[in-house]
């Protein structure tokens, strides 16, 4: 049976949104994790620039399309 939940990950801990249907305490189950795109990126390239600036012009830097390499001269 395959079952998508929300959960919070904290102090090392993944936390349900809600309570899980269906499962016994103590049970083994396999979690696969979807990290969403966006952070993922900013995961991967943190430290590279040496940025010292807000967040947001980071984030409007690399998402908005005016910034995009199609947009280079």
């Amino acid at each position: 049976m395959a079952l998508t939940i929300e959960a919070t990950y904290e102090n090392g801990v993944l936390k349900p949104v809600q309570p899980l249907p269906l499962i016994q305490e103590g049970a083994c189950i396999w979690v696969t994790l979807h990290i969403p795109a966006e952070e993922d990126r900013v995961r991967k390239a943190y430290g590279l620039l040496g940025w010292t600036g807000d967040a947001e012009t980071v984030r409007r830097v690399t998402l908005d399309p005016e910034f995009d390499i199609l947009e280079s001269p």
